[in-house]
């Protein structure tokens, strides 16, 4: 199975962290490739993107399921093809490393089924770390940018 694990420190809290993941509008935008999305409920949404497997791009559209929210820690998902045969799963996590510190893990495991399976997986084993690893640190970056910043006692 693809899978990408990657993780960043951040100057926030860990409850900063879950108030953005735990908001799915906040962070879909960030994946690599987003074109729209459409919340179906607070446990569902699809997810459309532009899929570049090597030298095939396609037009991508996931089912994406919420598995488990645990505040302020984690959210699960499961992602299911719509157009294109896939499966997968991914993940949120949050530690905290202090008060204003937290470690973000995201993953993302996503295999191809079919005839073109072993092809595309190949392809795939490289591209979703890199995709997981572009997807955290985007998210991160609009954390650091959205943050309320502290202010200063007088």
């Amino acid at each position: 199975m693809p899978q990408g694990i990657h993780d960043v420190d951040l100057d926030l809290p860990v409850q900063a962290i879950w108030e953005f993941v735990s908001v799915m509008d906040f962070w879909i935008p960030l994946v690599p490739g987003y074109i729209s999305h459409e919340i179906i409920h607070d446990r569902q949404s699809t997810w459309n993107f532009n899929g570049d497997i090597g030298i095939m791009k396609k037009k991508i559209n996931l089912q994406v399921d919420i598995t488990e929210w645990t505040p302020p820690t984690e959210v699960r998902f499961t992602l299911t093809g719509i157009n294109e045969n896939f499966t997968g799963e991914g993940y949120f996590r949050a530690q905290a490393l202090g008060e204003h510190r937290t470690k973000m893990t995201g993953s993302l495991d996503i295999t191809a089924k079919g005839v073109k399976a072993p092809m595309i997986n190949s392809v795939l084993k490289t591209l979703i770390p890199k995709t997981t690893a572009e997807m955290v640190e985007a998210i991160a970056n609009r954390m650091i940018e959205t943050a309320p910043v502290p202010r200063m006692r007088e």
